[in-house]
Protein backbone atom coordinates (compact mmCIF):
# COMPACT_ATOMS: atom_id res chain seq x y z
CA UNK A 1 0.00 0.00 0.00
CA UNK A 2 2.90 2.33 0.84
CA UNK A 3 4.48 1.74 -2.59
CA UNK A 4 1.19 2.51 -4.33
CA UNK A 5 0.80 5.75 -2.44
CA UNK A 6 4.41 6.73 -3.26
CA UNK A 7 3.91 6.11 -6.95
CA UNK A 8 0.69 8.16 -6.98
CA UNK A 9 2.47 11.01 -5.19
CA UNK A 10 5.24 10.99 -7.76
CA UNK A 11 2.73 11.06 -10.62
CA UNK A 12 0.63 13.81 -9.03
CA UNK A 13 1.27 17.52 -9.87
CA UNK A 14 3.44 19.23 -7.25
CA UNK A 15 2.30 22.35 -5.47
CA UNK A 16 4.48 25.46 -5.60
CA UNK A 17 5.36 25.00 -1.94
CA UNK A 18 6.37 21.39 -2.37
CA UNK A 19 8.44 22.23 -5.48
CA UNK A 20 10.31 24.93 -3.59
CA UNK A 21 10.91 22.57 -0.68
CA UNK A 22 12.32 19.84 -2.95
CA UNK A 23 14.62 22.33 -4.71
CA UNK A 24 15.90 23.59 -1.36
CA UNK A 25 16.56 20.02 -0.19
CA UNK A 26 18.45 19.24 -3.39
CA UNK A 27 20.65 22.32 -3.04
CA UNK A 28 21.34 21.54 0.59
CA UNK A 29 22.33 18.00 -0.26
CA UNK A 30 24.76 19.12 -2.97
CA UNK A 31 26.46 21.87 -0.95
CA UNK A 32 29.55 21.15 1.17
CA UNK A 33 28.48 20.65 4.76
CA UNK A 34 30.19 22.40 7.67
CA UNK A 35 31.27 18.99 8.95
CA UNK A 36 33.03 18.23 5.63
CA UNK A 37 34.87 21.54 5.75
CA UNK A 38 35.96 20.94 9.34
CA UNK A 39 37.31 17.50 8.44
CA UNK A 40 39.44 18.91 5.60
CA UNK A 41 41.63 17.40 4.32
CA UNK A 42 40.66 13.74 4.05
CA UNK A 43 42.76 12.95 0.96
CA UNK A 44 45.83 14.25 -0.92
CA UNK A 45 45.99 17.89 -2.05
CA UNK A 46 47.44 18.83 -5.45
CA UNK A 47 49.48 22.00 -5.92
CA UNK A 48 49.50 22.82 -9.65
CA UNK A 49 52.51 24.54 -11.23
CA UNK A 50 51.55 26.16 -14.58
CA UNK A 51 55.12 25.87 -15.90
CA UNK A 52 57.32 23.06 -17.18
CA UNK A 53 59.34 21.07 -14.66
CA UNK A 54 62.63 22.37 -13.32
CA UNK A 55 61.92 26.09 -13.07
CA UNK A 56 61.92 28.32 -10.02
CA UNK A 57 58.16 28.06 -9.61
CA UNK A 58 58.29 24.29 -9.26
CA UNK A 59 61.21 24.45 -6.82
CA UNK A 60 59.30 26.95 -4.68
CA UNK A 61 56.14 24.86 -4.92
CA UNK A 62 57.99 21.81 -3.57
CA UNK A 63 59.27 23.77 -0.58
CA UNK A 64 55.72 24.94 0.20
CA UNK A 65 54.18 21.51 -0.47
CA UNK A 66 56.59 19.72 1.86
CA UNK A 67 55.91 22.13 4.72
CA UNK A 68 52.14 22.17 4.13
CA UNK A 69 52.01 18.37 4.01
CA UNK A 70 53.45 18.19 7.54
CA UNK A 71 50.79 20.61 8.78
CA UNK A 72 47.78 19.07 7.04
CA UNK A 73 48.72 15.47 7.75
CA UNK A 74 47.98 14.52 4.12
CA UNK A 75 50.18 14.30 1.02
CA UNK A 76 50.53 17.53 -0.97
CA UNK A 77 51.45 16.60 -4.54
CA UNK A 78 53.13 18.99 -6.99
CA UNK A 79 51.86 18.63 -10.56
CA UNK A 80 53.13 20.53 -13.60
CA UNK A 81 50.51 21.69 -16.10
CA UNK A 82 52.35 23.98 -18.52
CA UNK A 83 51.13 25.59 -21.72
CA UNK A 84 49.70 28.77 -23.25
CA UNK A 85 51.81 31.04 -21.06
CA UNK A 86 50.44 29.53 -17.77
CA UNK A 87 46.83 29.70 -18.98
CA UNK A 88 46.29 25.92 -19.16
CA UNK A 89 47.36 25.20 -15.58
CA UNK A 90 45.75 28.32 -14.12
CA UNK A 91 42.43 27.72 -15.86
CA UNK A 92 42.53 24.09 -14.72
CA UNK A 93 42.65 25.22 -11.10
CA UNK A 94 40.12 28.04 -11.58
CA UNK A 95 37.62 25.52 -12.99
CA UNK A 96 38.46 22.69 -10.57
CA UNK A 97 36.06 21.54 -7.86
CA UNK A 98 36.17 24.28 -5.17
CA UNK A 99 36.95 21.92 -2.32
CA UNK A 100 40.51 22.81 -1.35
CA UNK A 101 42.09 19.78 -3.00
CA UNK A 102 43.37 21.57 -6.12
CA UNK A 103 45.52 24.66 -5.54
CA UNK A 104 47.67 26.87 -7.78
CA UNK A 105 51.26 27.92 -7.27
CA UNK A 106 50.74 31.19 -9.07
CA UNK A 107 53.09 33.93 -10.15
CA UNK A 108 52.47 37.47 -11.31
CA UNK A 109 51.96 36.06 -14.82
CA UNK A 110 48.64 34.19 -14.36
CA UNK A 111 47.42 36.48 -11.56
CA UNK A 112 48.19 39.87 -13.14
CA UNK A 113 50.11 40.05 -16.42
CA UNK A 114 47.92 37.71 -18.49
CA UNK A 115 44.86 39.88 -17.88
CA UNK A 116 46.23 42.41 -20.39
CA UNK A 117 48.39 40.20 -22.63
CA UNK A 118 45.50 37.92 -23.67
CA UNK A 119 42.52 38.93 -25.75
CA UNK A 120 40.19 36.77 -23.67
CA UNK A 121 41.32 34.66 -20.73
CA UNK A 122 39.12 31.64 -19.96
CA UNK A 123 39.31 32.68 -16.30
CA UNK A 124 39.34 35.98 -14.42
CA UNK A 125 42.30 36.13 -11.99
CA UNK A 126 40.50 38.71 -9.84
CA UNK A 127 37.27 36.73 -9.40
CA UNK A 128 37.83 33.05 -10.32
CA UNK A 129 40.84 32.51 -8.05
CA UNK A 130 41.14 33.47 -4.41
CA UNK A 131 44.58 34.21 -2.89
CA UNK A 132 45.59 32.09 0.08
CA UNK A 133 49.10 33.37 0.78
CA UNK A 134 51.94 35.41 -0.65
CA UNK A 135 55.10 33.32 -0.62
CA UNK A 136 58.10 35.26 -1.91
CA UNK A 137 59.44 37.82 -4.35
CA UNK A 138 61.69 36.55 -7.12
CA UNK A 139 64.54 38.74 -8.39
CA UNK A 140 65.67 38.10 -11.99
CA UNK A 141 69.18 38.13 -13.47
CA UNK A 142 70.09 39.29 -16.96
CA UNK A 143 72.35 36.59 -18.46
CA UNK A 144 74.10 36.37 -21.83
CA UNK A 145 75.92 33.68 -23.74
CA UNK A 146 79.67 34.09 -22.99
CA UNK A 147 80.40 34.21 -26.71
CA UNK A 148 78.44 37.46 -27.03
CA UNK A 149 80.96 40.34 -26.99
CA UNK A 150 79.31 42.18 -24.09
CA UNK A 151 80.28 42.22 -20.43
CA UNK A 152 77.88 44.81 -19.05
CA UNK A 153 74.35 46.12 -19.48
CA UNK A 154 75.72 49.23 -21.21
CA UNK A 155 77.65 47.09 -23.70
CA UNK A 156 74.53 45.01 -24.36
CA UNK A 157 72.55 48.17 -25.10
CA UNK A 158 75.27 49.46 -27.42
CA UNK A 159 75.45 46.09 -29.20
CA UNK A 160 71.65 46.03 -29.64
CA UNK A 161 71.65 49.56 -31.06
CA UNK A 162 74.36 48.58 -33.53
CA UNK A 163 72.37 45.47 -34.53
CA UNK A 164 68.70 46.56 -34.40
CA UNK A 165 66.27 43.66 -34.37
CA UNK A 166 69.06 41.11 -34.69
CA UNK A 167 69.57 40.32 -31.00
CA UNK A 168 67.29 37.40 -30.01
CA UNK A 169 66.27 36.96 -26.37
CA UNK A 170 64.37 34.11 -24.78
CA UNK A 171 61.51 33.91 -22.31
CA UNK A 172 59.32 31.37 -20.55
CA UNK A 173 56.45 32.42 -22.81
CA UNK A 174 54.64 35.52 -24.09
CA UNK A 175 53.83 37.87 -21.22
CA UNK A 176 56.03 36.02 -18.71
CA UNK A 177 58.27 38.12 -16.43
CA UNK A 178 61.23 36.95 -18.53
CA UNK A 179 59.52 38.53 -21.54
CA UNK A 180 58.26 41.74 -19.94
CA UNK A 181 61.51 42.53 -18.15
CA UNK A 182 63.29 42.52 -21.52
CA UNK A 183 60.50 44.60 -23.05
CA UNK A 184 60.82 47.07 -20.17
CA UNK A 185 64.56 47.29 -20.86
CA UNK A 186 63.80 47.87 -24.55
CA UNK A 187 61.25 50.62 -23.87
CA UNK A 188 63.56 52.41 -21.42
CA UNK A 189 66.60 52.34 -23.73
CA UNK A 190 65.09 52.47 -27.21
CA UNK A 191 66.74 49.24 -28.37
CA UNK A 192 65.00 46.77 -30.69
CA UNK A 193 65.35 43.04 -30.05
CA UNK A 194 63.76 39.80 -31.25
CA UNK A 195 61.61 37.82 -28.79
CA UNK A 196 61.81 34.01 -28.89
CA UNK A 197 59.21 32.44 -26.53
CA UNK A 198 59.67 29.00 -24.95
CA UNK A 199 57.46 26.78 -22.79
CA UNK A 200 59.53 27.36 -19.68
CA UNK A 201 62.74 28.77 -18.22
CA UNK A 202 64.97 25.72 -18.69
CA UNK A 203 64.34 25.28 -22.43
CA UNK A 204 65.16 28.97 -22.94
CA UNK A 205 68.29 28.76 -20.77
CA UNK A 206 69.47 25.72 -22.70
CA UNK A 207 69.24 27.69 -25.93
CA UNK A 208 71.17 30.59 -24.39
CA UNK A 209 73.85 28.04 -23.46
CA UNK A 210 73.79 26.65 -26.98
CA UNK A 211 74.05 30.08 -28.58
CA UNK A 212 70.70 29.78 -30.38
CA UNK A 213 69.55 32.92 -28.55
CA UNK A 214 71.86 35.51 -27.04
CA UNK A 215 70.39 36.51 -23.68
CA UNK A 216 67.42 36.46 -21.33
CA UNK A 217 66.15 37.57 -17.95
CA UNK A 218 65.96 34.49 -15.75
CA UNK A 219 64.86 33.67 -12.23
CA UNK A 220 67.74 32.61 -9.99
CA UNK A 221 67.07 28.95 -8.99
CA UNK A 222 67.41 27.32 -12.44
CA UNK A 223 70.33 29.53 -13.50
CA UNK A 224 72.49 29.83 -10.38
CA UNK A 225 74.69 26.81 -11.15
CA UNK A 226 75.18 27.91 -14.76
CA UNK A 227 76.24 31.38 -13.60
CA UNK A 228 78.61 30.06 -10.94
CA UNK A 229 80.25 27.66 -13.39
CA UNK A 230 80.76 30.39 -15.98
CA UNK A 231 78.48 28.77 -18.56
CA UNK A 232 76.38 31.94 -18.47
CA UNK A 233 77.60 35.51 -18.00
CA UNK A 234 75.46 37.51 -15.57
CA UNK A 235 75.49 41.26 -16.20
CA UNK A 236 72.56 42.69 -14.24
CA UNK A 237 69.94 42.16 -11.52
CA UNK A 238 66.34 43.31 -12.04
CA UNK A 239 65.76 44.56 -8.48
CA UNK A 240 66.71 47.81 -6.76
CA UNK A 241 69.39 46.11 -4.70
CA UNK A 242 72.07 43.54 -5.44
CA UNK A 243 71.55 39.92 -4.46
CA UNK A 244 73.27 38.55 -1.38
CA UNK A 245 74.14 35.35 -3.29
CA UNK A 246 75.69 37.33 -6.18
CA UNK A 247 77.03 40.56 -4.68
CA UNK A 248 79.32 41.24 -7.64
CA UNK A 249 76.46 41.48 -10.15
CA UNK A 250 75.29 45.11 -10.41
CA UNK A 251 71.64 46.04 -10.67
CA UNK A 252 70.39 46.97 -14.14
CA UNK A 253 69.68 50.44 -12.74
CA UNK A 254 73.23 51.07 -11.58
CA UNK A 255 74.69 49.41 -14.69
CA UNK A 256 73.28 51.92 -17.13
CA UNK A 257 69.45 52.11 -16.93
CA UNK A 258 68.51 54.43 -14.03
CA UNK A 259 65.07 53.71 -12.59
CA UNK A 260 64.88 50.15 -13.89
CA UNK A 261 63.18 47.80 -11.41
CA UNK A 262 61.18 44.61 -11.92
CA UNK A 263 60.37 41.76 -9.57
CA UNK A 264 58.07 38.74 -9.76
CA UNK A 265 56.17 37.14 -6.89
CA UNK A 266 54.74 33.78 -5.90
CA UNK A 267 51.25 33.25 -4.50
CA UNK A 268 49.18 30.18 -3.59
CA UNK A 269 45.57 30.43 -4.81
CA UNK A 270 42.42 28.31 -4.84
CA UNK A 271 39.17 28.22 -6.85
CA UNK A 272 37.06 31.19 -5.79
CA UNK A 273 34.07 29.23 -4.47
CA UNK A 274 36.12 27.14 -2.04
CA UNK A 275 34.25 26.99 1.32
CA UNK A 276 35.23 29.72 3.78
CA UNK A 277 36.39 27.29 6.53
CA UNK A 278 38.79 25.62 4.07
CA UNK A 279 40.09 29.01 2.88
CA UNK A 280 40.65 30.05 6.48
CA UNK A 281 42.50 26.82 7.30
CA UNK A 282 44.79 27.03 4.28
CA UNK A 283 45.39 30.76 4.75
CA UNK A 284 46.42 30.18 8.38
CA UNK A 285 48.66 27.18 7.66
CA UNK A 286 50.41 28.80 4.69
CA UNK A 287 50.94 32.12 6.47
CA UNK A 288 52.50 30.36 9.45
CA UNK A 289 54.72 27.99 7.49
CA UNK A 290 56.16 30.75 5.28
CA UNK A 291 57.16 32.62 8.45
CA UNK A 292 59.09 29.65 9.90
CA UNK A 293 62.91 29.91 10.00
CA UNK A 294 63.19 26.63 8.07
CA UNK A 295 61.13 27.79 5.08
CA UNK A 296 62.68 31.27 5.11
CA UNK A 297 66.15 29.69 4.98
CA UNK A 298 65.18 27.46 2.06
CA UNK A 299 63.76 30.40 0.13
CA UNK A 300 66.84 32.52 0.89
CA UNK A 301 69.08 29.81 -0.60
CA UNK A 302 67.18 30.34 -3.85
CA UNK A 303 67.70 34.13 -3.62
CA UNK A 304 63.96 34.52 -3.00
CA UNK A 305 62.68 37.13 -0.57
CA UNK A 306 59.93 35.80 1.75
CA UNK A 307 56.80 37.96 1.83
CA UNK A 308 54.40 38.71 4.67
CA UNK A 309 50.90 37.41 4.05
CA UNK A 310 48.13 39.93 4.79
CA UNK A 311 44.41 39.12 4.93
CA UNK A 312 42.69 37.43 2.02
CA UNK A 313 40.83 40.69 1.28
CA UNK A 314 44.10 42.64 1.19
CA UNK A 315 45.62 40.09 -1.18
CA UNK A 316 42.62 40.39 -3.48
CA UNK A 317 43.20 44.15 -3.55
CA UNK A 318 46.90 43.51 -4.23
CA UNK A 319 46.04 41.32 -7.25
CA UNK A 320 43.82 44.06 -8.69
CA UNK A 321 46.57 46.66 -8.21
CA UNK A 322 49.13 44.39 -9.91
CA UNK A 323 46.77 43.81 -12.86
CA UNK A 324 46.65 47.60 -13.32
CA UNK A 325 50.39 48.06 -12.79
CA UNK A 326 51.54 45.38 -15.23
CA UNK A 327 48.79 46.34 -17.65
CA UNK A 328 50.60 49.63 -18.20
CA UNK A 329 53.89 47.80 -18.90
CA UNK A 330 52.18 45.43 -21.33
CA UNK A 331 50.51 48.33 -23.15
CA UNK A 332 53.81 50.22 -23.38
CA UNK A 333 55.50 47.11 -24.78
CA UNK A 334 52.87 46.90 -27.52
CA UNK A 335 51.83 43.34 -26.66
CA UNK A 336 48.39 44.02 -25.14
CA UNK A 337 45.82 41.46 -26.30
CA UNK A 338 48.47 39.87 -28.48
CA UNK A 339 47.72 36.31 -27.38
Amino acid sequence: MQKLVSWRLLDAPLSRGMTAMLVALALTASAPSPIQAQDYPTRPVTLVVPFVAGGGTEITARIVAHALEARLGRPVLVENKPGAGTVIGSNYVAKAAPDGYTLLMATSTPMAINATVHKALPYDPATDLIPLALVAQSPFILVVNPSLPVKSVKELIDYAKANPGKLPFGSAGPGSPHHLYAELLSSMTGIKMSHVPYRGTLPALNDVLGGHIQFMFTDVPPSAGMIQSGKLRAIGVSTKERLAAFPDIPTVAEAGVPGYEAVAWFMVAAPAKTPAPVIERLHKELKELIATPEVKAQLAKLSLVPMDTPSVADMQAFVKSEIARWGKVVEAAGIARSQ
